[in-house]
């Protein structure tokens, strides 16, 4: 598949941008595909929840080196939509955070270091994102975190995380908020 291939439909669903998301990576990865073609790509994905949610799913735990330094365009392409890369990246951050401690627990280190994986790659794209609804979103989940409530309240119910992973959680934000160029 080379990259006249790696269109987004306009309805894509979460399963297609997994399938597009490791296509791209390989052509990446391969060097059959240029950074500015890449970015291309994410920036249509990023324009949909699901485009966006298949793209961090694949992205940020791929075992190889890609997603480990964004190019500038990559930055600029998640950029290009702000509300829905910051409340997706500001949720991998806290749940890689949250299932560092699950898989430590189950005495899981391959699935911890994986999670970890995702950690850093979303602590160092928020960072580099420098968007204010990053830190407006990440704000936020660290309020539903230290108070109980929150709009985030009902998305750390529903995954049932406890105290010591919520204060994990909180941690990972202040020190991400702090390192933020627009906090």
């Amino acid at each position: 598949m080379d990259v006249m291939t790696l269109v987004v439909p306009d309805a894509i669903s979460f399963e297609q941008a997994i399938a597009l998301t490791e296509n791209l990576l390989t052509q990446l990865a391969t060097g059959q595909i240029t950074e500015a073609e890449a970015a291309n790509v994410v920036a249509q994905l990023v324009k949909t929840e699901n485009g966006a949610r298949g793209l961090f799913v694949t992205y940020l735990p791929d075992p190889g080196s890609v997603a480990d330094n964004p190019s500038p365009e990559l930055i600029a392409a998640l950029r290009s939509s702000p509300a829905i890369v910051a409340e997706l990246m500001v949720k991998n951050l806290v749940m890689s955070t949250a299932m560092v401690i699950h898989h430590q627990r189950q005495q899981s280190p391959a699935e911890a270091e994986g999670s970890k994986r995702v950690q850093s790659r979303s602590a160092h794209l928020l960072k580099a994102l420098q968007l204010p609804e990053v830190d407006q979103r990440a704000r936020e989940m660290l309020t539903s975190l230290t108070t109980g409530d929150g709009p985030y309240q009902a998305f750390l119910q529903r995954w049932g995380y406890d105290a010591e992973q919520k204060q994990a959680m909180a941690e990972i934000l202040r020190t991400t908020i702090a390192a933020s160029p627009v906090a």
